[in-house]
């Protein structure tokens, strides 16, 4: 089943000018950065589920969804068997 951290969302003016299209590309900053209005998004206040360093933040095409308790209870880990593939553990995230 796809979650709707999989789905951006955009409405037909932003995928006119949106290189979404394109594997690996992100969305442009209004659209990537944009407030989620779904029922489930609520932001996570739990620092066990924030820092999870098993959930796999790539996933999420948004980055609103990366502190979205929905997506961090509900999202997919990090695949086992990918362990040579760069991915983005979150695990230092919150460093600035």
């Amino acid at each position: 089943m796809e979650g709707c951290w999989s789905r951006r969302g955009c409405d037909e003016e932003m995928m006119g000018r949106c290189p979404h299209n394109v594997p690996g590309e992100p969305c442009p900053a209004d659209c990537h950065f944009a407030a989620c209005h779904r029922p489930t998004h609520v932001v996570c206040e739990d620092f066990d589920i924030l820092l999870n360093p098993q959930r796999d933040y790539d996933a999420a095409v948004k980055q609103v969804c990366r502190f979205c308790e929905h997506f961090l209870v509900h999202g997919p880990d990090i695949d086992p068997t990918a362990a040579g593939d760069k991915k983005f553990s979150g695990r230092n995230r919150f460093i600035l």
